[in-house]
C-alpha cells in the first residue's frame, strides 16, 4: 500500500528540503518507487539538491496547477542523477523558479484541493510506494489540507525556542487534523548539546517520538545543496540516523 509523507516545519531555514531528499533517496535504496512534490512554490529549491537548473525543470507544478499539464507530465525521473547505482526510482515534480511564475501564484494563489488531486493522481500514474510532500513553512490553507491527507508527518524543528513554539501549533493542528503517525526530527544541534537530552525534551514536549537528532554538520555545510549526503556520506552519523528513521517509517503502524 502506498503512502503519503508530507515534510513540514513551521519555520524555514531548518533543513526541510535536504532531509526530503536525503529520505526519499534512503527509501529508493531500499527498492521502493518514490515520487517528491515540492510545494513550496513561493521559495522552491529542492530540485537543487538533484542537480537540475532552470533548462533542465521543464514542465512544473505549476503547470499542473494551472491546468497546462496532468501531474505525472511534470514528474521528472532524477534517479540517474543521483551518481550511484540504487534499486528504486525517484520522480521530482519540482515548482517552477521562474520568478514570473512565482509572483503569479503568491499574487493569484491557487486550488488547495487540485492539488490534494494531484497526491493521488501521481501515487497512481507512476505506480509509486511512497510520495513525498516539501510543504511550504508556517501553517495555511494549501498546508492544512496536505497534513490532513498524510499518512505521515514528520515535523522538522531545530533547538531554538521559536522553533519550539511554532511547532507546538502544528502538532496541535495535526493531532485535531488525525494524522495516522507524527514523528519528530530535530535538526542542526550544536555540538555543545546532549543529543540524547535533546531527544528527551523533545519527545517530553510534544508527546511524540522522535525519529532523528541531527547534529550540525560541517560536511554537510561544504556539500552545499550539491549533492545528496546520504549518499556521499553513508557511513557518517547523520547518515546513519536518517537510515533508522527510514527503517521506523517503513514499520506499518
Amino acid at each position: 500500500m502506498s503512502s503519503i509523507i508530507s515534510i513540514h516545519s513551521f519555520r524555514g531555514g531548518t533543513g526541510k528540503s535536504n532531509t526530503v531528499a536525503n529520505l526519499s533517496a534512503l527509501f529508493a535504496k531500499q527498492g521502493l518507487r518514490v515520487g517528491i512534490i515540492d510545494t513550496d512554490i513561493q521559495s522552491p529549491g529542492i530540485h537543487v539538491l538533484f542537480g537540475m537548473d532552470e533548462d533542465d525543470v521543464g514542465k512544473t507544478l505549476n503547470d499542473y496547477l494551472y491546468d497546462r499539464c496532468d501531474i505525472e507530465e511534470a514528474a521528472h525521473d532524477v534517479t540517474h542523477r543521483l551518481g550511484v547505482a540504487i534499486e528504486g526510482r525517484i520522480f521530482l515534480v519540482p515548482s517552477s523558479i521562474d520568478p514570473s511564475d512565482i509572483a503569479y501564484v503568491i499574487r493569484h494563489g491557487y486550488e488547495p484541493a487540485k492539488l490534494n488531486d494531484g497526491f493521488e493522481d501521481l501515487l497512481d500514474a507512476l505506480e509509486l510506494d511512497i510520495l513525498m510532500v516539501d510543504t511550504h513553512p508556517g501553517l495555511n490553507d494549501e498546508t492544512l489540507l496536505s497534513i490532513a491527507v498524510s499518512d505521515i508527518l514528520i515535523l522538522i524543528l531545530r533547538p531554538d525556542q521559536q522553533d519550539y513554539q511554532g511547532t507546538h501549533v502544528t502538532v496541535q493542528v495535526a493531532r485535531k487534523l488525525h494524522v495516522p503517525l507524527m514523528r519528530m526530527f530535530v535538526n542542526k544541534v550544536p555540538e555543545s548539546l546532549a543529543m540524547d537530552n535533546v531527544r528527551e525534551q523533545v519527545q517530553k514536549t510534544y508527546d511524540c517520538a522522535v525519529s532523528a537528532v541531527l547534529p550540525h554538520s560541517d560536511e554537510m555545510m561544504e556539500l552545499a545543496s550539491t549533492g545528496i549526503f546520504a549518499l556521499h556520506y553513508p557511513e557518517h552519523h547523520i547518515s546513519k540516523q536518517l537510515e533508522t528513521a527510514v527503517a521506523d517509517l517503513l514499520v506499518p503502524a
